[in-house]
């Protein structure tokens, strides 16, 4: 298990786990990053990520990506 922040670009993962605060984890959980989702990597810019979530591409900072496990 390692931190979305650390994925190779391009790869598509499954979330494993989703940590911090519940205000945390609902946030990402309504961004639509729930455990045994699936998430690709697009690219990594200048602290953000920027991935691509159920169809749909969303940018986190990379604070946020270093609590998504995958």
């Amino acid at each position: 298990m390692m931190p979305l922040a650390l994925a190779d670009v391009g790869e598509e993962n499954t979330v494993k786990k989703i940590g911090g605060s519940p205000e945390v984890r609902k946030h990402l959980s309504d961004l639509g990053f729930v455990v045994g989702g699936n998430v690709t990597v697009i690219t990594s810019l200048n602290g953000s990520v920027i991935v691509n979530v159920k169809e749909t591409r969303v940018a986190i900072s990379e604070e946020m990506a270093r609590k998504i496990m995958i």
